[in-house]
């Protein structure tokens, strides 16, 4: 039976999404968990998307295939992992899913928020999740510019050097700058994303707002397909994947 997992974590302790060999991740304590509750039977997992070291998620989605001798039931799997993960992880939803069903492949879109502080003094109990910024940035310029990047564009200024996808053609649906008070929040909607995408979307638009950069200099930026063009990779504690759309 397939199963998928609606999952929420603070990525702050985490080397990220994707199991690796340098510290602990969100996808190897998961499957540590699933392995005890199958009595030892290795279990992986595969997630929507990997998410960086420090980034978070309210809406992760995995799925993974249970041992045909095992039969716990949605809320058993959600009661049992959610009594050992680690506190920083917990399980929202566990659903029967088509044996056809992918986590990542099946994903139609996925939304993200970026979330940026401006007051002068760093606010503790937001710094785990926020980019802390002291000086002022004007919003309605940001969206004027984040409005060129919408729509279907070839990406390539805006991902990371080391990014390894061939192709670097995405729709971006919805890019919403807001404030409320002290607090900016940058809304990406896309079928797909590029590594760094969103944190260098942010940078760029952060630069806009600072008066460095226009509309027109974004405009130019997506149209020269340069990423040393583009302005700089915004830290990852402020970047929370929200949403995963199927």
């Amino acid at each position: 039976m397939r199963w998928k997992l609606t999952v929420e974590y603070d990525g702050t302790d985490f080397v990220g999404w994707q199991r690796q060999s340098n510290g602990p991740s969100v996808q190897a304590a998961i499957e540590a968990a699933l392995t005890d509750m199958h009595g030892g039977i290795a279990t992986a997992i595969r997630g929507a998307g990997r998410t960086d070291a420090g980034v978070h998620a309210l809406g992760q989605v995995a799925h993974f295939d249970a041992p045909p001798s095992t039969n716990v039931p949605a809320h058993g799997y959600q009661r049992g992992l959610n009594a050992v993960l680690p506190r920083a992880i917990a399980i929202l939803a566990v659903e029967r899913v088509a044996d056809d069903f992918d986590a990542r492949f099946s994903a139609r879109g996925k939304l993200y928020r970026y979330s940026i502080w401006t007051a002068p003094t760093r606010s503790p109990m937001r710094d785990r999740y926020v980019w802390h910024l002291r000086r002022a940035i004007d919003v309605a310029r940001m969206q004027q510019a984040a409005d060129v990047l919408v729509g279907r564009h070839d990406f390539n200024a805006f991902r990371a050097a080391d990014c390894e996808r061939k192709t670097t053609t995405r729709t971006l649906t919805r890019l919403a700058v807001a404030r409320s008070g002290d607090l900016v929040t940058i809304e990406v909607e896309a079928d797909a994303f590029l590594k760094n995408m969103v944190r260098i979307i942010v940078g760029t638009l952060c630069e806009v707002g600072w008066g460095k950069r226009s509309a027109t200099d974004v405009q130019r930026i997506l149209d020269g397909r340069d990423r040393r063009q583009a302005g700089i990779t915004a830290p990852a504690q402020g970047l929370a994947l929200v949403r995963v759309d199927y």
